[in-house]
């Protein structure tokens, strides 16, 4: 019987896909998702489509849909007519709910989250798991540091959106649960009192009925035998491209007779390179001025005669903006990265379309990139000739607060951390490419998040942006569901 999953703030999926794939590759999935709970419409979209996929695996005819929607040559409305897709997406779409968590819709969401656990047989001796990560603005350093002045930052509800796993640990009192944050968290204060050690005392004991023993993914040992740090994983060490720092937490019911516990194994590094090198090359868009390829050429070639020293490797002439599905043949024998990116089902890529960018920025970006390529480093403003600097106030102030307000994400190193921020611009994600000249595409963040390629983002880019910056690397969490179903057969 597969182990039932509850998701939590889902997001589009980054945890859900780590656990509902893993077992695909040798047989039957172990776990199945029953009912994910996500506020984003369009993520929730993207959710629904994501479980049609996984229940057309085996129906080609279903699957056809699948794939004509992933090419662009059906809406999903069309999709829809197709009788197939459409039971699979319904059946998706009916356990996927879109609602915002929180006091005022807990009575409806655990009424949704017991008809799930009574749709699938599962009783209090029932082995079962909640995995999520609550909204982490109020724990980040970035969101701390922009609300450093504001007095209404204490009495924002995003302190305490945990308290959310708190109440369905306390009423429904799952074996297992993972919950997924960011390690801002270890140095967030409220009151003047940590809350990692707050959530940690609660998660613990969320009422007088349960309690929890809170595990690391990385150390052996559990509760106040471990240090904070303990609970932060680094996704670089475990083969995902980008370096991203998360605090997981593993949690299990204090009452279930349990042995040591496994952790994760590291595993060999993966680039930026590794990820998007192989990609087909495109060029950015002109935003300020008519776009099309004699005039973006011309900009580059302005920016190639401003920096003649530091160009290495040759131009391309001509490239395109890309389409909305392209044929692409991804390597999929080789390194477990690309054997788990690439989907021969598919044998194309969707998504891999560039922004636009004034032409100034576009000579940064042709500059940053060229500089990162001798250098193997990313340039700070203080690298950058005076007359390439963006007249902005805080650019020319003593102490500059973003000294890397254009960041080269560099071919032979893991990215920076995916952030929702990319929705907004694309200076901290521009392509490592100079030729190419721009900042990352949508596809291209979401292999640096490990989402496969047949993973398909629903909404505009904006928001399929944010929804990839906002997730867990599903590779990491599928490394997660291996050890949670080793826990799984131990309980």
């Amino acid at each position: 019987m597969k182990i039932p999953v509850v998701d939590l703030f889902a997001g589009p999926g980054g945890l859900n896909e780590g656990f509902s794939s893993f077992g695909l590759d040798t047989g039957e999935p172990i776990f199945q998702t029953i009912a994910s709970f996500e506020m984003d419409q369009s993520a929730c979209n993207t959710l629904a489509v994501r479980g049609a996929y996984r229940r057309l695996l085996n129906d080609e005819l279903g699957f056809e849909a699948y794939r004509q929607l992933h090419t662009g040559e059906m809406t999903l409305e069309q999709a829809q007519r197709n009788k197939r897709f459409d039971n699979a997406f319904s059946a998706s779409r009916d356990e996927v709910h879109c609602l915002e968590l929180g006091s005022t819709t807990r009575k409806q969401s655990n009424l949704l989250i017991r008809k799930a656990l009574d749709a699938n047989n599962v009783n209090q001796n029932s082995i079962w798991a909640l995995i999520g990560g609550p909204p982490c603005q109020a724990y980040s350093l970035a969101g701390r540091s922009r609300r450093r002045n504001d007095d209404s930052f204490n009495d924002d509800a995003k302190h305490f959106l945990y308290r959310e796993y708190l109440a369905i640990l306390s009423d429904f009192k799952p074996p297992i649960f993972v919950m997924e944050n960011v390690k801002g968290l270890l140095s967030s204060t409220h009151s003047g009192s940590s809350m990692f050690q707050r959530i940690m005392a609660d998660l613990s004991k969320p009422s007088h009925a349960v309690e929890y023993t809170i595990h690391s993914l990385k150390v052996a040992g559990h509760g106040g035998h471990l240090q904070p740090d303990d609970f932060v994983l680094h996704s670089e060490d475990y083969g995902i491209p980008q370096r991203r720092h998360r605090v997981i937490l593993l949690g299990i019911r204090s009452d279930l007779n349990i042995g040591s516990l496994p952790t994760l194994t590291k595993s060999q590094q993966s680039t930026v390179r590794d990820a998007i090198g192989e990609l087909p090359a495109l060029r950015s868009g002109l935003s300020k001025s008519p776009d099309n390829l004699e005039n973006w050429l011309q900009v580059r070639d302005r920016a190639n005669e401003l920096f003649p020293r530091i160009r290495q490797g040759r131009q391309r002439t001509r490239l395109e903006r890309g389409l909305v599905w392209q044929a692409h043949s991804s390597p999929s024998e080789g390194s477990d990265l690309m054997r788990w990116l690439s989907d021969k089902r598919i044998s194309g890529i969707a998504q891999h379309e560039t922004r636009s960018h004034m032409e100034s920025d576009l000579i940064r970006y042709w500059f940053a990139a060229t500089y990162a390529v001798k250098h193997h480093a990313s340039p700070t403003l203080r690298n950058f000739p005076a007359g390439l600097l963006p007249k902005h106030a805080n650019v020319t102030a003593v102490n500059r607060p973003f000294e890397d307000r254009f960041r080269v994400q560099v071919w032979d190193r893991p990215s920076t951390t995916i952030v929702s921020h990319i929705a907004k611009d694309g200076h901290y994600y521009i392509h490592p490419d100079p030729d190419q000249m721009r900042s990352l595409t949508v596809r291209e963040a979401a292999r640096l998040q490990t989402f496969p390629d047949s993973y398909l983002f629903m909404g505009n880019r904006t928001s399929q942006f944010h929804q990839i910056g906002n997730a867990v690397p599903p590779l990491l969490a599928h490394q997660i569901a291996a050890l949670v179903s080793k826990v799984a057969e131990g309980i």
